[in-house]
């Protein structure tokens, strides 16, 4: 395991190092002068020539990634030049908000995916298999805008449950935050779980005809204990690897839903960004994004020795 663990480290490095480069290299292609964009409607020579050099647009393209990235081996992601704040402060301020989202729209999709795959496979072809073949596939059709707008319709412009828009800190109101972040979580969570059903399902189902499994209802085993103990633990080596995933999908691709329901987070700060041609923000956002997905990668991999043994041969 600490070799794997080593080999796994070491492949990392350069793959943040091209994912720098992708993330620098893109942001080029966006149409439009930063430099006159920031310089306001009146666009005035001395201060677009002063915005070129502080950006360091002047300087060849493999110089002025070479200066990006120097500071961000030393922890500066730069300064936002249309916020007048450090990029690091930004993430620091924003990164709570999606987390706290993605972690609740996670925590439903784990809830409801699960147990419907485990269900779905353990009575196939019964109607709860039918039924959650048909909530799956639901859910991956419809698009988080259209269900998030539809949700603030009902509860909150027709029933007043729910605020329809806004975040509020949970330090300072636990409970106004879970009714701001509820619709926002199930929007995200209610897609996710429909894939977390489709591979738990299809994994259960592999596992349950395994010869291990019919060893073990021939011991008279429980069938609780069959379907837990011995088939769930084996069939979540491929559910971790999707969780994984799916986890950083979340931290990145809530960028729709946070412009529904106005969320102050990572989506609403890169689509600032990106329309104002800021460019230390997006760089410095999508590296962040980029090096978490990684992160939670090498972490699924880990897992795979936790839950199954076999593995650490």
């Amino acid at each position: 395991m600490r070799a794997f663990l080593v080999k796994r480290l070491l492949t990392l490095l350069p793959t943040l190092l091209f994912v720098s480069m992708l993330i620098f290299g893109l942001q080029q292609l966006l149409p439009g002068d930063p430099a006159k964009i920031l310089a306001g409607e009146e666009q005035d020579p001395a201060v677009v020539a002063h915005l070129r050099e502080k950006l360091h647009l002047d300087d060849p393209l493999p110089l002025r990634y070479a200066h990006w990235m120097g500071g961000v081996l030393r922890g500066d992601l730069g300064d936002s030049l249309r916020m007048q704040q450090p990029v690091g402060e930004l993430v620091l301020q924003k990164l709570p908000v999606t987390l706290e989202l993605a972690v609740l729209a996670f925590a439903i999709a784990l809830a409801i995916g699960i147990p419907a795959g485990i269900a779905s496979a353990v009575g196939r072809g019964r109607w709860w298999d039918a039924l959650a073949n048909g909530f799956a596939l639901w859910g991956i059709s419809t698009p988080n805008f259209w269900l998030g707008i539809l949700l603030i319709m009902l509860f909150s412009v027709q029933l007043g449950w729910l605020p329809a828009s806004g975040y509020v800190s949970p330090f300072e109101d636990l409970k106004a935050n879970l009714a701001a972040m509820i619709m926002p979580a199930f929007v995200l969570g209610n897609a996710i779980s429909a894939v977390l059903m489709r591979h738990t399902r299809g994994a259960m189902l592999q596992v349950l005809s395994a010869d291990y499994v019919r060893t073990a209802r021939s011991k008279g085993l429980p069938e609780r204990s069959v379907v837990l103990r011995h088939a769930l633990r084996n069939a979540l080596v491929p559910i971790i690897t999707l969780g994984a995933l799916e986890f950083g999908t979340l931290l990145s691709g809530a960028v729709l839903t946070e412009q529904v329901f106005t969320i102050p987070g990572f989506g609403k700060l890169i689509v600032d960004a990106v329309f104002n041609r800021d460019y230390a923000v997006v760089q410095g956002v999508v590296l962040v994004t980029a090096t978490t997905y990684i992160t939670l990668n090498l972490l699924a991999d880990l897992a795979y020795f936790i839950v199954n043994p076999r593995l650490r041969g």
